[in-house]
């Protein structure tokens, strides 16, 4: 009996592990072509960015928030990143005659463009902390705001003609390894690390646990829900530049809700929207799950729109799954 029982917990642990590599088989087996190198790559390249907002996100999630604004985010770290290394001989350059020296144009594209997304975050961990504001509505303005901004910013046009050694970031790699999939582990192991060898990390479980608790213990609420939201708008602005490299130009309506899909990737992998609950590893484990969906239904000829409907059942069972899991331990 004991072995049964210690049998179940284990499933019960490892269960989003479990779904993937049945996932896996199961498409493996309808279509062999799933499993080839050059597919397996494309897969982990697709969905590297999302992954990098599904780790910010996750860390909203387990302070019992949420952050919508991440998708525009994106656009606006895009649009500015892109806007400062455009080649000096295009016709339309959004900066006229702007032509830095390589060494310092990239440099400067890429920390504008982080630096602008980050401010975000600052500014929605400020009115989450002393506002008291929903995390909702107020990652709903930033939203709002930030993809008007990247609009506004561009005249809604787009901004390419980048310099080659910028789009090298996205496009390349290392050792037959994408750059994209070196930055997601690279992100990942950070992630956790924050989360598991750092105070900031127990500070996150304890204020989704039980935020009063978390007061009494005397951690500083408002200090860690702008950090919390600071890591959250770092990880989209870094995949905004990115994703400015990897396609070459910066465009406004980039990002558009990839905010959900890294909410989706996050909640699959077992983050609790009740708050407290949750590890890196399975927002990995989310994120591929949604990527081999994706992916294999993509290879299978499946309809787009019945790719969405297929996610969003997922996602809500998902949520189901959580939320009766977490009635059973009260």
């Amino acid at each position: 009996m004991n072995n049964v029982q210690e049998l179940k917990k284990a499933v019960s642990k490892n269960s989003i592990y479990i779904v993937l590599v049945l996932l896996v088989i199961g498409i493996t087996i309808v279509s062999p072509n799933f499993l080839s190198l050059s597919n397996i790559i494309n897969l982990f390249t697709t969905e590297s960015l999302k992954g990098l907002l599904a780790l910010g996100v996750a860390f909203t999630i387990l302070s019992k928030g949420i952050d919508l604004s991440v998708g525009s985010i994106v656009a606006l770290s895009a649009v500015v990143s892109a806007s400062l290394i455009q080649e000096p001989t295009y016709d339309a350059q959004l900066f006229p005659g702007l032509d830095m020296p390589i060494s310092l144009g990239v440099p400067v594209a890429i920390i504008a463009g982080i630096l602008i997304g980050t401010i975000f975050g600052v500014i929605n961990g400020s009115l989450i902390a002393y506002t008291r504001i929903p995390p909702f509505i107020a990652t709903l303005g930033s939203m709002v705001v930030a993809r008007g901004l990247a609009m506004l910013y561009t005249n809604a046009y787009p901004v390419p003609m980048l310099k080659p050694e910028f789009k090298a970031i996205g496009q390349g790699s290392l050792f037959n390894i994408p750059n994209l999939v070196i930055v997601l582990v690279l992100f990942s192991v950070t992630a956790w690390f924050l989360l598991n060898q750092t105070r900031f990390g127990k500070n996150v479980y304890a204020i989704g646990g039980n935020d009063v608790a978390a007061r009494v213990a005397g951690i500083k609420i408002n200090k860690n829900l702008i950090l919390i939201y600071t890591w959250s708008a770092f990880c989209a602005s870094v995949a905004g530049v990115l994703l400015a490299s990897r396609t070459g130009s910066g465009i406004a309506t980039l990002g558009v809700s990839y905010e959900l899909d890294a909410i989706a990737a996050a909640t699959i992998g077992g983050v609790s929207h009740s708050g407290g609950v949750g590890k890196i590893g399975g927002v990995i484990a989310g994120i591929l799950i949604l990527g081999v969906v994706n992916n294999g239904l993509l290879i299978l000829g499946v309809s787009p729109y019945i790719q969405q409907i297929v996610k969003g059942v997922i996602i809500v069972s998902a949520v189901v799954f959580d939320m009766r899991k977490n009635a059973k331990k009260m």
